[in-house]
């Protein structure tokens, strides 16, 4: 075999895999993104989240100053289309520079590791004893290489768990993201709730001069969707203008048990491609970063039994995340949360200016 392990994709949870992997392994990452920042985003508000924070406590990691962007919100505003009303919800989130922050995470990759930017994967199969795997290079150049271990770290819309783990399907929306230049006298941070567009949420985010707004939406007619709510809230002191960019991607988001997959004949994923992301917030770098941790233990510490020693320490994330669903419906159920804002518990009392 050319490699021990290929890894697809480098996001927070395949770029922690690859980092902490024993050296003695021979590893390969196929990442769409490139060096210079071009190519593919991932479709995200850019908030480091507590328990994302916490994890990176644990591995004695410190942010570097350039990632990190203003201004520093500390509450969101939730607004509740349906009924009309509108709450601010103190919050510990860090204002990120998500590309930079991920293009951070890869930079801490040891030299041991062959990493392929800028590179898509276009198929994938099982051969005797391994896989193989093609992947486009930026100039268009078909390569093939094979390894003993596969990992799906390549979230929304996997190939590997396409391949791989057939029949255990999740749902899927269509997560689109747009940049203004910020004309808002105050920035804020918003979550926005419209049954009428979608069952998820909304968010919006102000970083440097700039001002996100995206949303995950059903995939049909998901692009009328998204335009129908930037409309609607205009009326509410929203200023858009013109785009200066446009981003979407599939993202998951699982509903039960059986959504969550981790490994199978010596395929493994991890982070979003296993279903580890929040079903009420989106949130997946935090349980991105612990699955890849916690297959780089079982590669280190039980190489003849990774499989199972993954399988288990993930229960854990699996159970943290069942906990999220109970969450749910207090959210994203019209008539509950109509009553929990009407109610005021844990919101903030604003001040008069």
């Amino acid at each position: 075999m050319d490699y021990d392990i290929i890894i697809i994709g480098l996001g927070p949870a395949g770029s922690t895999l690859a980092k902490l992997l024993p050296p003695s392994f021979r590893v390969c990452a196929i990442d769409k993104k490139s060096l210079d920042g071009d190519g593919f985003k991932k479709v995200c508000g850019g908030l480091l989240a507590p328990d994302a924070q916490k994890f990176f406590a644990r591995l004695d990691l410190t942010l570097p100053k350039d990632v990190l962007v203003d201004p520093q919100i500390f509450s969101v505003k939730a607004i509740d289309m349906d009924s009309r009303q509108t709450r601010y919800y103190q919050r510990f989130y860090m204002n990120l520079d998500r590309d930079k922050f991920d293009r951070w995470l890869i930079s801490q990759i040891p030299d041991t590791v062959i990493i392929e930017h800028g590179c898509v994967c276009t198929e994938i199969s099982r051969i005797p004893d391994g896989f193989s795997v093609q992947y486009r290079n930026p100039d268009g150049k078909l390569t093939q290489i094979t390894s003993h271990y596969i990992v799906g770290a390549d979230g929304g819309g996997s190939i590997v768990r396409r391949e791989f783990f057939p029949g255990h399907n999740i749902r899927r929306y269509t997560a689109i993201q747009q940049w203004f230049a910020d004309e808002h006298a105050t920035p804020f941070y918003s979550s926005v709730f419209d049954s009428r567009v979608t069952d998820c949420y909304s968010w919006s985010l102000s970083k440097e001069s700039m001002f996100i707004f995206g949303g995950a939406y059903p995939q049909k007619n998901c692009r009328e969707r998204f335009e129908v709510q930037k409309q609607s809230l205009e009326g509410l002191g929203f200023s858009f203008g013109q785009p200066l960019k446009t981003e979407a991607c599939v993202v998951y988001r699982p509903s039960k048990l059986s959504d969550f997959r981790t490994t199978k004949n010596g395929a493994f994923l991890i982070g979003e491609a296993a279903g580890f992301i929040s079903p009420s917030s989106l949130e997946g770098i935090s349980y991105g970063m612990k699955s890849g941790y916690f297959l780089s233990e079982a590669f280190k510490k039980h190489p003849k039994h990774a499989e199972r020693f993954y399988r288990k320490k993930a229960l854990g994330i699996k159970a943290g995340l069942m906990l999220k669903l109970i969450k749910c419906p207090f959210m994203y159920n019209r008539v509950l949360r109509n009553l929990v804002m009407r109610s005021g518990v844990t919101a903030i009392d604003m001040l008069e200016p």
